[in-house]
């Protein structure tokens, strides 16, 4: 069997039609298919706006910025996402806190939370970044309750969840980062999500205020529309077509013109994928039922995503050594943050939070991507079973 890792991208021709027809393109950067890619991105999520940006943390830091973290602020997230998802706090200045996860989802703990927020003064918080963990939606319709009951904004980190959806207690269904619950949600275009820009990154909401900062912010905190331009001081040469402003500091986090010609092309198949990889999960769900394999199914008002498969199974480290013999090349989707040395100098230590760190002693994500097939998945699934009933 051929090498078979826990994700890989999926390049078509079509794909690369698309790339190389905007490589003839005036600009290279931002060109017109950035604006076709956003708008399109925005229909698809449900939103009414979308910033495409470098890469998912280049996103994350934009919004952290647009929604005034600085050195007073305090925010609160999972400890099992990727580091960037609290580094955005960091990069500001700002002082992450974390909470425990739900161990029937993998998610952050809504309740966790809450006991958090009650444990200091009202305003001690500014915001929240739950994580659509592996792509399982998080309670965004409880964290908005919380929102408003503390004061908080929310930042929804939607990078494993394009296309993902949970229907709320009212019946109303919410596709992940619509806007209709966080101020902002975020998206990752890495090789291995649902969308493949080679690096990429997109940013939702509703604000049309944040919407028009986030634009800002991307490009050096530089305008150069005349409506948005200060008033010009006396003596002051005047203005012409070359004329624009430098208004805040901002950065260079734009995404190019090629790389949005490849993901406007992929989107067009987003869904096809989407049901691809549910229909793997299905097989996954079905071979582990009542084996010492431990699997998250979601209830049928969640619409997975499915950007990961995570298992748990009573010796990970051993069955990550047995399938690397076989070719199989499970990862580890996440060490805790807080585990991390950078975090550890902050006095987070081993026991903090329960819940994620015993997940992390047995969670291992295996092969999980649209092009996997059906007998390369038959032998994953051989292979796991093999091991976890002690029969290698």
């Amino acid at each position: 069997m051929n090498p078979i890792p826990y994700g890989r991208q999926h390049i078509t021709d079509e794909d690369m039609a698309a790339v190389a027809k905007a490589l003839t393109s005036p600009a290279l950067t931002q060109g017109p298919t950035i604006g076709q890619f956003e708008e399109a991105f925005a229909q698809y999520i449900g939103s009414q706006y979308a910033v495409a940006v470098a890469n998912g943390t280049a996103a994350l830091h934009l919004c952290a910025l647009a929604l005034g973290v600085n050195e007073t602020s305090k925010v609160i997230t999972t400890p099992i996402t990727f580091s960037a998802s609290a580094n955005c706090i960091r990069y500001c200045g700002g002082e992450v806190h974390f909470a425990d996860i739900d161990p029937e989802t993998l998610v952050l703990d809504p309740k966790a939370v809450r006991a958090l927020l009650e444990k200091h003064p009202k305003g001690t918080f500014s915001g929240i970044i739950p994580v659509d963990f592996a792509g399982y939606p998080a309670d965004m319709a409880a964290f908005r309750e919380l929102a408003d009951e503390f004061g908080l904004w929310l930042l929804e980190d939607s990078c494993h969840a394009p296309g993902a959806s949970f229907t709320d207690e009212q019946g109303q269904n919410h596709r992940c980062g619509d806007g209709s619950l966080a101020e902002l949600a975020i998206f990752s275009f890495h090789p291995v999500k649902h969308i493949a820009c080679g690096e990429g990154g997109m940013i939702t909401t509703n604000n049309e205020a944040l919407y028009r900062h986030l634009l800002r912010l991307r490009t050096h905190g530089i305008t150069n529309k005349p409506g948005d331009f200060s008033e010009p001081e006396p003596g002051e040469p005047e203005r012409g077509g070359w004329y624009m402003e430098l208004q805040e500091l901002g950065y260079n986090y734009r995404l190019t013109d090629m790389q949005a010609a490849l993901g406007l092309s992929q989107l067009k198949r987003a869904d096809a994928m989407l049901d691809r990889r549910r229909a793997i999960a299905a097989r996954y769900d079905a071979a582990f039922t009542g084996t010492a394999v431990r699997t998250i199914v979601p209830p049928d008002r969640v619409g997975h995503a499915y950007h990961l498969y995570v298992i748990q199974v009573p010796d990970r480290k051993g069955l990550y050594d047995y399938l690397r013999t076989k070719n199989i090349f499970a990862q580890v989707h996440y060490i805790p943050v807080h585990r991390m040395p950078y975090y550890r100098q902050f006095g987070w230590k081993l026991g903090d939070f329960p819940l994620a760190e015993d997940y992390y002693a047995h969670g291992l994500s295996i092969p999980m991507f649209p092009t996997l097939t059906d007998e390369e998945q038959a032998y994953v699934i051989r292979e796991v079973l093999a091991f976890v009933n002690g029969k290698v």
